[in-house]
């Protein structure tokens, strides 16, 4: 067990895909004890990772988990939860999610899961490519939305804390009016420069090869992703409006100067 957490934690992800195995491999790296259960069958990945895969979602829930991580996307949380047989839980757990929108699995989680669960709403702001060299400086949010344990969702939470992770506390709603202006529009952003085909040129500005950075990374993300920033934030819209009013202003300015030059060069 790593010096710098507190307690050894029996943690279970759901949704054992590219982020689920990323978060994983630095929970087991901490000391801590995993099985996961997913869609697709993991098995033989989870044994070389030491995991404890689980076909049947039943069984999953009827371990001894301490925390149980769900690690699915956004438009496929709601089913994913309202397929599980939450009777099958042996005893109070903490559920967490790390999705990149908040005030959607809250809301979803209070309503779906049993009074006595826990849940904490997280949001890692980072993933396997910036965070490849470790979590030293990368935001982590969360939101105690209804915690009973104090002991274990600390537990969780310095998993994040004691690799260094800059530890935001802000509820789901303020995270989601945060997240529309910075990482809806980035996305959007980086979609649309896409939809523009812009390409390296042999003059290249240093700006212009980060929008090229940009447009990569942004594509290299799923389409899911991008719709359920939009989809379950309700401040996504207001921002893509804004978006397009700037836009707008910012031509009528260029054309305003532009006839003012014409103007000029009449006279």
């Amino acid at each position: 067990m790593s010096s710098s957490s507190s307690q050894s934690l029996r943690i279970g992800i759901v949704g054992f895909g590219t982020f689920g195995q990323f978060l994983a491999k630095t929970m087991i790296k901490q000391g801590h004890s995993l099985s996961a259960t997913s869609r697709s069958d993991y098995s033989d990945l989870c044994l070389q990772m030491g995991i404890h895969f689980y076909r049947d979602v039943s069984a999953f829930l009827a371990a001894d988990i301490d925390v149980i991580v769900l690690c699915t996307s956004i438009l496929s949380l709601s089913e994913v939860v309202g397929s599980m047989p939450l009777a099958s839980l042996n005893r109070p757990s903490l559920f967490v999610d790390v999705l990149s929108v908040k005030e959607h699995p809250r809301e979803l989680l209070l309503r779906e899961l049993p009074v006595h669960s826990d849940i904490l709403c997280t949001h890692p702001m980072f993933g396997p490519v910036s965070g490849k060299n470790g979590w030293k400086g990368l935001t982590f949010m969360y939101d105690k939305v209804r915690i009973r344990n104090e002991a274990i969702c600390s537990g969780f939470i310095q998993i994040f804390a004691s690799e260094g992770c800059k530890m935001v506390q802000m509820t789901c709603e303020e995270h989601d009016k945060a997240a529309a202006k910075s990482q809806f529009i980035t996305h959007t952003i980086g979609r649309t420069l896409a939809e523009m085909d812009i390409k390296s040129t042999p003059i290249d500005t240093k700006g212009f090869q980060e929008l090229v950075k940009l447009k990569e990374t942004m594509i290299g993300n799923s389409f899911d992703l991008f719709s359920g920033l939009y989809v379950y934030n309700r401040f996504a819209r207001q921002e893509l409006e804004n978006l397009e009013h700037a836009l707008q202003k910012v031509k009528e300015t260029l054309v305003e100067r532009m006839n003012e030059e014409k103007g000029q060069e009449k006279n």
